[in-house]
């Protein structure tokens, strides 16, 4: 059976697309050592952005959702993200040159994240990527975010094309389920926010790259 002819590139946004982490090392231990605790290793931090902001204060702090402090301390961190967004934020080494290659082609891209809209919009607008993505969804838009499908489901509709049309990327298993749940060819971003202990290869990827260089001849190879 022949496969699908690609018609777009769907990325997830923290650890894939875009290196976040180092607003929210800074971030992280300064609030930390503002509370009077240590400071945490960057790669400790780094490997937890993907998971969001709750995620990272219940590492950082080791508080529940249920403790008193953890909403304030959640709070507090989106605040200072919001102010700092984009002022540490890089394309990973490659990615650049990918979105390039990828117009040079006519393949659209896009973004698909569960990200609040918020702070996506906002990242993108400090960044102002060129090309710009065809389509960017946020779990605002869905009534199920990753790692349901439903995030493809509606970029494909924003690209005109089917999921079987898309390659999706991600640096989780959440996103590599959402894909393969839609039906879209996946690729497992190693380089990514990958946490301690967790095997890429299980994720069941149809590829997986150790660098974003990785990825064009990928897509290219599908292409034929």
């Amino acid at each position: 059976m022949s496969a699908p002819s690609i018609k777009a590139v769907m990325f997830d946004l923290d650890g894939t697309l875009l290196d976040t982490a180092p607003e929210f090392v800074v971030l992280i231990n300064q609030l930390l050592v503002e509370k009077n605790q240590p400071a945490l290793p960057a790669d400790a931090i780094r490997a937890q952005v993907s998971n969001g902001a709750a995620a990272l204060i219940r590492f950082a702090f080791k508080v529940e959702p249920e403790d008193d402090r953890f909403e304030p301390l959640r709070l507090e961190l989106l605040d200072r993200y919001q102010e700092k967004i984009g002022s540490h934020t890089r394309f990973f080494p490659g990615i650049d040159e990918l979105l390039q290659k990828l117009a040079q082609h006519n393949i659209a891209w896009g973004i698909a994240t569960n990200k609040p809209s918020l702070y996506t919009h906002k990242l993108l607008s400090v960044l102002d990527i060129q090309p710009a993505p065809a389509s960017v969804i946020c779990p605002d838009d869905v009534q199920f975010r990753k790692p349901h499908p439903e995030s493809l489901f509606l970029a494909s509709e924003h690209l005109d094309c089917t999921p079987q049309n898309i390659v999706y990327i991600g640096d989780h298993k959440r996103d590599i389920d959402c894909g393969k749940d839609a039906g879209a060819i996946t690729i497992a971003a190693a380089f990514g926010y990958i946490e301690e202990n967790d095997d890429i290869d299980a994720w069941g990827a149809d590829y997986r790259v150790e660098q974003a260089s990785d990825i064009w001849p990928i897509i290219e190879k599908l292409l034929n």
